[in-house]
């Protein structure tokens, strides 16, 4: 319930703009899209949430070409792109967000230190953004951050 008033407005915005939100998750494992169901009446804007967590499931349920994933691995901006435009494409949606990153405690590298989470927001017939946080604290906090620039970063497409 940590992110239920800003599901909400998320959820207002959707509605009021009428269009439908699809998200992509890898490191959050479907936080994104419980947040959003914790919301009363989501179904009128939510319309679906693909968990991908394994490269196997980005590559079958999103479209991520393989050789994207070989070369830049799955905690990449080519990649979360890939996600969210795959998002897209495999749903019928109209924004979405996709997310990929290694919250921890272990799997960080000197490259890509826990915490590192990458984002995109892509519209249908229109631009991908992404972008690169590095969050701090424990598995919970990276989670909890991740989940909280995701929905701000919906808001922020919407307005």
């Amino acid at each position: 319930m940590r992110h239920w008033q800003l599901a909400k407005e998320v959820g207002e915005a959707l509605g009021r703009a009428k269009v439908s939100l699809a998200t992509a998750e890898s490191c959050t494992g479907g936080g994104i899209a419980a947040a959003i169901t914790d919301i009363p009446g989501c179904s009128g804007w939510f319309e679906r949430g693909f968990v991908t967590y394994s490269n196997a499931a980005k590559m079958d349920m999103l479209g991520v070409p393989a050789a994207l994933l070989d070369e830049h691995g799955a905690v990449s901006g080519p990649v979360v792109r890939a996600m969210a435009e795959g998002a897209l494409q495999y749903s019928l949606a109209d924004i979405s967000v996709a997310v990929s990153g290694i919250a921890g405690p272990d799997g960080g590298t000197p490259d890509k230190p826990v915490g590192t989470v990458w984002f995109a927001w892509a519209r249908r017939g229109g631009r991908t953004d992404i972008h690169c946080q590095c969050l701090s604290g424990d598995r919970d906090a990276v989670r909890a951050g991740t989940i909280e620039i995701a929905l701000r970063g919906v808001l922020a497409r919407l307005r």
